[in-house]
């Protein structure tokens, strides 16, 4: 659209107020009625985009005209008409004569608004928010962008696109679970970070975001890395407002601190309890019994949701005029919403410790665009509270139950009865199920290929997984035909630096190390990790992820002082962004003393895992499974220091633990059960070693398959074994079983 043109013959633009990543914003004149009116119209998307996103942005653009149609309040922007002129569609809105809040703090020069302003603010958004919750409206995307003050004084609310009626909540779950971010990450509720349903009291946590920030002139998260501030929101209680301006009334400072208390419960009920603690402080200066802010809730939610992963970095959204749509760089998130876990689970390096030790993938589930229902059922919270407790093999059971139940209802092909079942195929991999966690992804993908077409997002994430389970399986030329594959069709539709499509690229650099490739492997973990710097940000948790994948190719190639160093830096990036006690940087810090362990630094490596298990067991605890992964590295540097007694009783002391934790077919109990086998034989005690190396071939056997490449390395131990008690003959035989079936996956390239 162009300055001059007349849209519907009726309302002429006159020039342009406002532009962002996917519109602008014009004062026009309605040449019917001769009134000034702003006109919002989306722009043409660039070939790389989503498919689906045009469609999902103009269901915005009518939800808003209806919404907003519906709503008659001074204090929220009147919508006048909704159309398409040549295919692109507009929003006609009433002209404010004003500026929104983040154009008030920059004239300001980023110093906060006097008091008296602060207050009457809030006190207008308060009551606009009393009048749309009474009309069932919850605004979803409150931000000093979408809140003008006239040049009269009036305050008023724009943007209505992501609301959501209380009686059609599916709709907006359809509608928002396509790639669009609810919300602006300064602006953002926990429960609207973690994904869960959200009512007006998720408003009122915005609305305390915003009057933080034009009270003391900052957010109270102000943190360049997107990621970080969302963590902040959901893990770490705001400064007190009088820390960074002294002269706020104390009861103006108590009601932004209820405002941003962690858990729901414990803000005000809704915008009219607000309202009346706002009318009541400012005549008595006083809130007794009020309630302050939440304590943090850390416990067992120590990493961000998945969705978070792929989101991009910036500093906070800023508005561009009136009604306008913000800057690429706040407003909209390169991310997914959903509820299920993270397409292509990312397969970073977390453990070395000898042949048979898994190499497991960061746990960032799967995140899928396909929309759940804002009102989960009782069953579906389950399952996502045992997939946190790491309950896998429950979770995946609750998960098969509402996939049945929406089978039922919806369809056995409705996306979201496939949604389930792709939750439920990755409990099932987690549960260490792998082979029927492959039939349901490719069930999942078939089904999702007819339904959604063969390049759809949803199609490729599902196909993505099928190449992880076949790379879990051992079947990793498999694996690699499918990650390639998918990767084409990833670059062909959403271009090669989307976020889903680096993921993709950085787990076909994983295979290619399982595949014994490890210079191919390091070329393209090292591309990943320039273009997700570039994209993302250096110091990025993806970024961090794909370096240490670098690392771990190095260390495959026997280039152990690169990997070290690479170890040490995103160890030390990660403490900066994350904290000394997140869990990436934690891991980071095994690396590094796995590193020294393989430089032959017995003695550096031992002190490192003893303060990494101290660390370990007071941020997670003493069973923690990554706990017992420190204490297993702890064990097998014992060994190298030639102290094989005390790792004997380590490994045994770590294996029961694992046992009772993780069961007793886990690949992490296998490998602490391999390494009490190890310390017996070096020990001399060859039978004892014996009966446990068959222990572990037997469940590999069980639950891999007799030509997995780790139930033949535990045949190829068991035969060793055999050799030292003398038994030649039936060792020799075991040597011939394995050659065998080697030679036959070599010529047939499985």
């Amino acid at each position: 659209m162009g300055e001059n043109r007349l849209v519907q013959g009726r309302y002429r633009l006159l020039d342009l107020i406002g532009r962002g990543g996917m519109g602008e914003v014009w004062r026009a004149r309605d040449e019917s009625l001769g009134r000034q009116v702003a006109v919002k119209c989306l722009k043409p998307l660039g070939p790389y985009h989503d498919p689906s996103l045009a469609r999902v942005l103009r269901e915005r653009f009518r939800r808003e005209a209806r919404v907003a149609a519906g709503l008659s309040h001074r204090g929220v922007t009147v919508v006048h008409d909704f159309g398409e002129s040549d295919g692109v569609p507009y929003l006609v809105m009433e002209f404010l004569e004003g500026r929104d809040l983040s154009r008030l703090l920059q004239d300001n020069k980023g110093h906060p608004l006097p008091v008296a302003d602060v207050e009457d603010i809030a006190a207008q958004v308060a009551a606009a928010l009393a009048y749309t919750h009474q009309q069932g409206v919850v605004h979803r995307d409150l931000k000093p962008a979408n809140v003008v003050r006239l040049t009269d004084g009036t305050v008023k609310i724009c943007d209505f696109g992501i609301a959501r009626f209380g009686h059609d909540i599916g709709f907006t779950a359809r509608l928002t679970g396509t790639g669009v971010a609810l919300g602006t990450p300064h602006y953002m509720s926990p429960e609207q970070i973690g994904g869960d349903a959200v009512d007006q009291r998720s408003g009122l946590y915005s609305l305390g975001c915003v009057l933080y920030e034009i009270a003391t002139g900052t957010p109270p998260f102000d943190l360049e890395d997107a990621w970080a501030i969302l963590i902040g929101h959901r893990d770490t209680p705001p400064r007190p407002p009088r820390e960074h301006r002294p002269e706020l009334p104390g009861h103006l400072e108590r009601i932004i601190l209820d405002l941003l208390a962690k858990r729901p419960e414990e803000r005000p009920y809704d915008a009219r309890e607000l309202v009346r603690r706002l009318r009541r402080g400012r005549t008595t200066g006083a809130l007794p019994g009020a309630v302050g802010p939440a304590p943090p809730e850390t416990g067992g939610r120590s990493r961000s949701p998945a969705w978070t992963h792929g989101m991009t970095t910036g500093p906070k959204a800023l508005g561009t005029g009136l009604g306008a749509l913000p800057p690429v760089s706040g407003a909209m998130l390169s991310c997914r919403w959903a509820a299920a876990p993270q397409s292509g689970a990312e397969n970073c390096a977390t453990s070395h410790n000898g042949p048979t030790e898994a190499r497991r993938p960061v746990p960032a589930p799967p995140v899928e665009r396909t929309a759940r229902p804002a009102e989960r059922s009782a069953r579906h919270r389950e399952a996502v509270r045992l997939a946190g407790l790491g309950r896998w093999a429950e979770a995946g059971e609750a998960h098969r139950a509402v996939a049945a139940e929406r089978a039922a209802r919806l369809g056995p092909d409705h996306p979201e009865t496939l949604a389930s079942r792709y939750e439920a195929a990755f409990a099932l991999v987690r549960a260490g199920q792998v082979p029927e966690a492959l039939a349901a992804y490719t069930d999942v993908a078939g089904a999702r290929a007819r339904v959604l077409g063969a390049d759809h997002p949803d199609t490729l994430a599902a196909r993505q997984e099928t190449a992880y389970a076949l790379g879990r399986l051992g079947r990793h030329f498999e694996a690699h035909q499918v990650y390639a594959e998918v990767l084409a069709a990833r670059v062909r539709t959403m271009g090669p630096d989307h976020p889903d499509t680096l993921r993709c690229r950085h787990n076909l650099a994983c295979i290619l190390g399982r595949l014994g490739r490890p210079d191919d492997a390091c070329r393209t973990a090292l591309e990943v990790a320039t273009a997700r710097a570039r994209v993302l940000g250096a110091d990025h948790p993806d970024t961090l992820v794909s370096r240490c994948e670098v690392a771990y190719a190095q260390g495959q190639s026997g280039r152990w002082e690169e990997a070290l160093h690479i170890y040490r830096e995103v160890a030390g990036a990660r403490a900066r962004v994350l904290g000394a006690d997140h869990p990436d940087t934690l891991a980071a810090r095994y690396e590094t003393a796995l590193s020294l362990g393989r430089l032959g630094r017995g003695a550096d490596a031992l002190r490192l895992y003893r303060e990494l298990i101290v660390d370990r067991t007071r941020v997670q605890g003493p069973t923690h499974p990554e706990t017992l992964r420190a204490r297993h590295g702890l064990g097998v540097n014992l060994g190298r220091l030639g102290r094989w007694q005390d790792a004997l009783t380590e490994a045994r002391d770590v294996c029961l633990l694992r046992e009772q934790v993780l069961g007793p077919a886990h690949p992490d109990t296998l490998v602490s059960r391999r390494e009490i086998a190890v310390a017996l034989g070096w020990l001399g005690r060859w039978a004892e070693a014996l009966t446990e190396y068959r222990h572990v071939a037997a469940t590999h056997e069980q639950t891999l398959g007799p030509d997995h490449p780790d139930t033949l390395a535990a045949r190829g131990d068991e035969a060793h074994c055999l050799e030292r008690l003398g038994r030649g003959t039936e060792a020799g035989e075991l040597y011939r079983r394995v050659a065998v079936i080697r030679r036959r996956h070599a010529t047939g390239g499985a």
